[in-house]
């Protein structure tokens, strides 16, 4: 497996990082063990999170996705095989929100407890918090990573102009900077990356973890009418990419499977890694054979001539 470096940080992962979404939402416990054991066992390290999974299932308060991977790593004896990338800034209650030093040394403690261990890898401010300074972010992370309790920082969700100037203001005051962003892109969504952001991550060395790499699940192909929404909890986000563009992306992505005998979702995350600014996916699963095409997909190389025929055909209209 060969492993790629998260900017500066001097961390390394494997290709393919495990969405912690779905852990206290769409699956219990005791699956979400089996799938964080057979996803470190095919030779993967990294496992995405946030304070506030699943706060928005049924019951949930957040913290249950950290909860369940604290769980699982005290169980396995497995830190040590683990990277872990937690985030801090959406909303757990009214007055737990946002980028405030003070929430932030407050929210690290929290997570903490939660994963059961004594430092995150991987902290990301999860949402740009125009309401606060940038340097007061930046110095609360300053704080977490000279008291050990936290390895390396990454923001998630930020604009073009607004990572740029987190950069600067780290240089300019000696501070940690950034060394990831973990944005929205997939074969349907560019538009958030490619551009302005990209050119950012790449010339400053920032590594680039991405969400939604599925698109809510719709390149796995098991969406083609609306008819299809009704198959899974996550249906109703895939209805806006039922159009001319997306049926396209969907027939580039069956060629391309069945010239390489196999499946959508494998050529999608495929595509992905190919692309020069992309360090490693963010995929979740709920099953073992949702896990195995990931992890194909992970491995799986595609020539120039398919990338270029998947690139062209998810490009948007003029």
């Amino acid at each position: 497996m060969t492993m790629r470096r998260l900017g500066r940080s001097g961390l390394e992962i494997a290709p393919l990082v495990f969405g912690g979404n779905v852990f206290g939402w769409t699956i219990d416990e005791a699956t979400s063990f089996r799938l964080l054991d057979a996803f470190v066992d095919a030779g993967f390290n990294c496992v995405d999170t946030a304070d506030v999974y699943s706060k928005w299932a049924s019951c949930n308060k957040g913290g249950e996705s950290e909860t369940i991977i604290g769980n699982w790593i005290t169980s396995r004896g497995s830190r040590a095989r683990i990277v872990i990338a937690t985030k801090v800034g959406m909303e757990m209650t009214a007055d737990r929100k946002g980028l405030r030093k003070a929430y932030i040394l407050r929210a690290v403690e929290d997570s903490l407890r939660r994963l059961q261990t004594d430092v995150i890898d991987l902290y990301q401010s999860h949402t740009d918090d125009a309401d606060t300074p940038l340097a007061e972010t930046l110095e609360a992370h300053a704080s977490l990573v000279k008291q050990g309790k936290v390895r390396a920082i990454g923001a998630s969700n930020y604009t073009a102009g607004r990572l740029a100037e987190a950069l600067a203001i780290s240089s300019r005051l000696g501070l940690p900077r950034y060394e990831t962003l973990q944005p929205n892109y997939n074969l349907y969504d560019r538009s958030e990356l490619e551009g302005p952001l990209e050119a950012i991550c790449l010339k400053e060395g920032l590594g680039v973890i991405s969400y939604f790499s599925l698109a809510s699940g719709f390149l796995t192909g098991k969406y083609r009418s609306e008819v299809d929404l009704s198959k899974s909890e996550r249906g109703g986000d895939v209805k806006a990419y039922l159009n001319p563009r997306g049926f396209r992306i969907l027939a580039a992505l069956d060629r391309a499977a069945a010239r390489y005998g196999a499946t959508p979702v494998q050529v999608a995350i495929a595509w992905l890694l190919a692309r020069p600014v992309i360090t490693a996916p963010i995929a979740s699963a709920t099953s073992p054979v949702q896990l195995a095409e990931l992890v194909k997909g992970a491995r799986l190389k595609l020539d120039g001539e398919t990338i270029a025929d998947l690139t062209t055909a998810s490009r948007a209209e003029a």
